[in-house]
């Protein structure tokens, strides 16, 4: 036997004894691993990727190349297995990995003494776990992504505990918490706040029962003592707002008619919540030495965690929304086009000079577009008409009225409930004079637009210094499909469209569901209304203007490198611009789509839920039409303007990409940016490119390509106003006799929402 023989021959042998003693000592993760002897040849055999004849996981202990130190299972050059990795700044987890990441259940402790022991998922604590902080607090329960998501008990060093479901790291949903004087509530909570409907009990055995508001009483309530007294009424921090009704009981001496109810204020503000902790760095950002030693010939940023996934499984049916996690489906979206017609275009329209067809072209920064809009200044034709909606919004917002209340009464919502005002030049006894013509101006619903307003946040001053501050409206240069212009506010907050007396029709029939919709999906993705308005120039020409106030779903501090106005139709849903044409405003539609969005999975799941709420009540009000607007910004960009890949090709041609974009560890870390991310709103996410091959152009989503980028997103519906009358019945029977009837955007609301 040569000697190469024999040192193959002696580190199996060293193997397999190994591997024996490693399954003998796996059976509890949380004991400590001990290591079997191994000559100096065996180790620098097992060092060699060849050596793992055995094709199972075999024990090592390693000094790695920046000081942490591994000892545990190894296979495939990855920790597979029973293992323990210390850090040199001196965290430390022990227990199950897969692939060289954290995977199964395991225990990591920080320098500062706090632990985590339970399951985790890709480097992430996800799972049934218990978190210990440094001063000896508490949490034993459901994890998602490193966020306390789902039920759990929370004890705090003061002495409180919590025991409820918990959302995103906050309380959310129903709980307890008791304080440390027995102080206890049991009831609904928001995003770590008392609200909704619940029940504080003192340890005097008074309590309150009824609605709450920011950690406070606010709406219908009654107040019990202890002889059974009570004190029934309506609840406001606003001593003007409060109202109610003492009944004293039977057994009490006498009334305590002298009791004021904004005393349960004072003593509830000494009853706090115990903040959330500042945990200092998680699991998933501890960098791990066999991904960062790793070199490639195009640098590239490493990801918090170094995480790789270890190949792209293309699925049998594409789908254009899908979880980072399980990539489950949200629609199916192929359908082949028949029509020789559109054969004809597939052949005219591929153009291997876009990168849309094309993998080897990289994608590019569009250039950056113009300011959207002309500003509306003296002499444009429209001057008089924005100086007369300035006026108008500044006399319906800053008008006194009655505290709101979101309980709105029906009469609120009826159509004859609107107030004409008239604006004279010279002034009037309710409003200024003016340098516009005269002209009169109508509120519809005024006290349900307030609401909203209310129920929005929007803070009225604020609100009247976007639209009727000193900065002027900016007028799009060309008006939508549908005849309606557009104007938007200085501070690109807020967007105004005309409308036609039949949208404005539509809209006060539906205004009662849609107000109820609102105020019962917070996270819904249908657009907000602040205000409908009309102004009625007087005069020979007797003209009336319609509008709409909205909010501006792509208002954000990132730039907007991609927008996209996707229906789920096909026909005529492409640009006509060119690759070189596109600049950073330019709305794409269906079929100029070539990315697949990928969210973490809690966001998808709420994502599809909010879905289907949306479109359950846009199907019930008949409407139709109606799109998702997409908003991309790229975190990477390369010096030359090119977008970069997160993640690095294999030697099989695939991307190896990261599973999460680092931005969201930024937010797990501060629980004061976690309200910044909501759905639909700065939201950390990734897309993975696509390309559209000849035969697949009018495919709504091209073939994966596993090329993925890290972004940020905003989405939300818009354009909810289009009824399905007789122009959209008489289009869609047009339009099915020349093309495939489910490939036109005119089908019935029913069929719309199902496909949307």
């Amino acid at each position: 036997m040569n000697k190469e023989q024999s040192g193959v021959l002696k580190a199996w042998e060293a193997t397999v004894r190994k591997t024996h003693a490693a399954k003998k000592r796996a059976n509890s993760i949380f004991g400590t691993i001990t290591m079997a002897n191994a000559t100096d040849d065996d180790l620098e055999n097992n060092n060699d990727k060849s050596d793992n004849i055995s094709g199972e996981p075999y024990l090592v202990e390693k000094i790695l190349p920046n000081g942490d130190y591994y000892t545990g299972q190894w296979y495939d050059n990855f920790p597979e297995g029973q293992g323990k990795y210390l850090w040199t700044d001196g965290c430390m987890y022990l227990g199950e990995w897969h692939r060289g990441k954290t995977m199964g259940k395991g225990r990591f402790s920080w320098p500062s003494g706090a632990t985590y022991e339970g399951e985790f998922k890709s480097g992430y604590i996800d799972g049934i776990g218990i978190y210990t902080g440094p001063s000896g607090d508490t949490y034993k329960g459901q994890w998602v992504m490193n966020f306390k998501h789902g039920h759990g008990i929370r004890f705090y060093p003061n002495g409180d505990w919590y025991d409820g479901e918990w959302r995103r790291g906050l309380q959310e949903g129903l709980g307890k918490y008791q304080w440390q004087n027995e102080n206890h509530y049991i009831g609904e909570w928001k995003n770590g706040m008392i609200c909704g409907t619940g029940t504080f009990v003192w340890s005097n055995e008074n309590k309150y029962d009824g609605q709450w508001e920011d950690g406070m009483p606010k709406g219908n309530g009654t107040y019990y003592w202890s002889d059974g007294s009570f004190y029934v009424g309506n609840w406001s921090k606003d001593p003007d707002e409060q109202n109610g009704t003492y009944y004293p009981s039977e057994s009490s001496q006498a009334a305590n008619l002298e009791w004021d109810p904004q005393t349960v204020y004072i003593e509830l503000a000494d009853c706090k919540i115990c903040p959330s902790e500042n945990v200092s760095i998680m699991p998933s950002q501890k960098v791990l030495a066999w991904y960062s030693a790793k070199t490639d010939d195009n640098p590239r940023r490493l990801s918090i965690d170094g995480r790789v996934s270890v190949g792209i499984e293309r699925p049998d049916k594409m789908h254009m929304w899908e979880s980072d996690d399980d990539s489950t489906d949200l629609t199916e979206v192929r359908r082949d086009l028949d029509s020789e017609l559109l054969c004809v275009q597939v052949q005219h329209q591929h153009d291997d000079t876009n990168p849309k067809f094309n993998l080897e072209l990289p994608l590019k920064v569009p250039k950056l577009g113009k300011r959207p809009g002309e500003t509306i200044s003296r002499g444009h034709k429209n001057y008089e008409l924005m100086l007369n909606l300035q006026l108008g919004i500044r006399h319906s917002v800053g008008r006194p009225a009655p505290a709101t209340s979101l309980d709105l009464k029906a009469a609120a919502f009826d159509p004859k409930e609107k107030i004409w005002t008239r604006f004279p030049t010279e002034g009037s006894k309710y409003t200024p004079p003016h340098q516009s013509c005269e002209f009169k101006w109508k509120d519809y619903c005024p006290v349900v637009f307030r609401a909203l307003r209310k129920l929005f946040k929007v803070d009225p001053a604020d609100y009247m210094i976007s639209i009727c501050g000193n900065g002027a409206l900016r007028e799009l240069s060309s008006p939508g499909k549908s005849g309606s212009f557009f104007y938007l506010t200085e501070d690109d907050r807020y967007m105004i469209k005309t409308m036609k007396k039949s949208e404005v029709k539509v809209f006060i029939r539906m205004l009662f569901a849609y107000y109820n919709h609102v105020r019962s999906f917070e996270n819904t993705l249908v657009i907000k209304y602040y205000g409908l308005h009309c102004v009625k120039l007087t005069g020979p020409i007797q003209r009336k203007v319609r509008f709409i106030i909205m909010g501006n779903l792509l208002h954000s501090e990132y730039t907007i490198h991609r927008r996209f106005d996707l229906k789920g139709s096909s026909l005529g849903r492409i640009t006509d611009k060119s690759e070189s044409e596109i600049d950073s405003t330019t709305i794409l539609k269906d079929l100029d789509l070539n990315f697949i969005f990928k969210l973490e999975k809690a966001w998808f799941e709420e994502f599809c839920w909010q879905i289907d709420r949306d479109c359950e009540f846009l199907e019930q009000e008949r409407t139709m039409d109606y799109s998702l607007l997409v908003g991309i910004h790229f975190k990477e960009i390369s010096a030359n303007g090119e977008f970069v890949p997160c993640g690095r090709r294999s030697s099989s041609g695939n991307y190896e990409n990261e599973s999460t974009p680092p931005d969201m560890e930024e937010h797990f870390l501060d629980p004061k940016r976690w309200g910044t991310i909501k759905l639909g709103a700065n939201m950390p996410a990734k897309v993975e490119r696509t390309i559209r091959k000849p035969k697949s152009v009018f495919h709504l989503v091209g073939e994966q390509t596993g090329e993925c980028y890290e972004v940020i997103m905003f989405f939300g519906i818009i354009d909810i106003l289009q009824d399905y009358d007789i122009t959209k019945r008489l289009e869609h029977a047009y339009k099915s006799i020349q093309y495939d009837p489910t490939s036109i955007s005119a089908v019935d609301p029913k069929q719309y929402s199902k496909r949307f």
